[in-house]
């Protein structure tokens, strides 16, 4: 496969790989993990809300950290109105805080669908064209590149996966990614690699990044032999796995890719994390956080399900390393762990929406965006 790359702004990343962001997972700590497998990819910070960031909430002020060797500053913002949108990514990109951001129209959770927010929005083609209009009016003066990322529509018979992507590319989006799923299929069941092939296919003067059962190294390949997209977005393949980005790197180089490493070096990684997310958040914070990571980091692995247990109700940095020291280091992941999936895998659900949504889909009227001050998503 021929080494493609991505240009946002000023920053080219070679190979095009990015990190999805996902609510409660990929903050700071996690992030700088990723990147020391995977040098010079883009890692975007968890999403945070427009309204949020407008009246400073603190809980946001707190998910919109960056380490000072953090290039490119990736964030995700989601938000139902374009003036809110607007006077966001103003703020951001006047205090200088990021270098590239990414718009969220995909978030399928009830509690950001039902203001009319992430895989809402794109239903309704004219208020998605305001949203991003705005973003990008708004971060074109610092030189700040926008994309979008969004699903194939709420349900299948409401796909709006290429329309969404023309307007993209009318209003001058860097690039776009489609997670080639709906709102309503959630996690469940197999990602539609074909509307990808069908988005490019669609514009194929923008680029477009494909999301979905990346698992392995091997399936980004395919994915961009299949589709001819131009790049990969990996959310769920990488938790508990940060150096699937080393192994992506190496697959998209057409370098042979490394062997899953032994228990015993999993556990040199989850206990690195660890450590840094108690520099984040402070121990017992952070301890309580890791416990899900514990269940992604040993997936795959014959550790039995008492130890599971005890690493799920983990308190403190010792037990954790009291833990680590009683697993036997050689042992080998099971054949096919690597797909194991992690994460989300619930669906399909009931998509939640604004009372009487649907009822004019090429209306511009904004929904009760105003209403909560911090919603993360993923």
């Amino acid at each position: 496969m021929t080494q493609r790359s991505l240009t946002l702004g000023r920053h080219i990343v070679s190979p095009p790989v990015v990190l999805a962001p996902m609510a409660g997972v990929t903050n700071a700590p996690f992030r700088g993990l990723c990147r020391e497998f995977g040098p010079g990819l883009v890692y975007v910070n968890e999403m945070v809300m427009a309204t949020a960031v407008v009246h400073g909430n603190a809980k946001t002020e707190r998910m919109m950290t960056f380490t000072p060797d953090e290039q490119p500053r990736s964030l995700q913002l989601y938000g139902s109105d374009p003036v809110m949108v607007g006077a966001a990514v103003r703020r951001l990109c006047d205090e200088g805080r990021i270098d590239h951001l990414d718009m969220n129209f995909g978030c399928p959770a009830a509690k950001v669908t039902r203001r009319g927010g992430g895989a809402a929005v794109p239903a309704k083609p004219n208020l998605l064209r305001a949203i991003v209009r705005e973003a990008v009016r708004a971060a074109s003066p610092y030189g700040v590149p926008v994309t979008i990322k969004f699903r194939k529509g709420l349900f299948e018979s409401l796909l709006t996966h290429v329309q969404t992507g023309r307007i993209a590319a009318e209003e001058g989006v860097a690039a776009i990614a489609l997670h080639a799923r709906t709102a309503e299929q959630h996690y469940a069941g197999t990602a539609d690699w074909d509307a990808i092939a069908e988005l490019k296919a669609a514009v194929p003067d923008i680029p477009v990044l494909g999301n979905g059962d990346i698992w392995e190294a091997a399936d980004a390949v395919a994915m961009m032999r299949h589709t001819n997209c131009d790049g990969v977005v990996v959310g769920r393949g990488c938790l508990g796995r940060p150096w699937l980005f080393r192994d992506l790197v190496d697959a998209l180089a057409g370098r042979p890719v490394q062997s899953a490493p032994l228990l015993g070096g999993v556990c040199d990684v989850m206990a690195s994390h660890a450590r840094l997310l108690a520099v984040h958040l402070g121990e017992n914070l952070a301890l309580r956080d890791f416990r899900k990571h514990t269940a992604w980091y040993m997936t795959g692995y014959p550790v039995g399900g008492e130890m599971r247990g005890r690493f799920g109700m983990v308190s403190s940095l010792a037990e954790l390393d009291d833990l680590i020291a009683m697993l036997d280091p050689t042992t080998e992941i099971v054949p096919g762990g690597e797909r194991i999936r992690r994460g989300h895998t619930n669906g399909p659900i009931r998509v939640a929406l604004p009372d009487g949504y649907l009822d004019r889909l090429d209306d511009i009227v904004v929904p009760d965006d105003d209403s909560a001050m911090a919603v993360s998503g993923g």
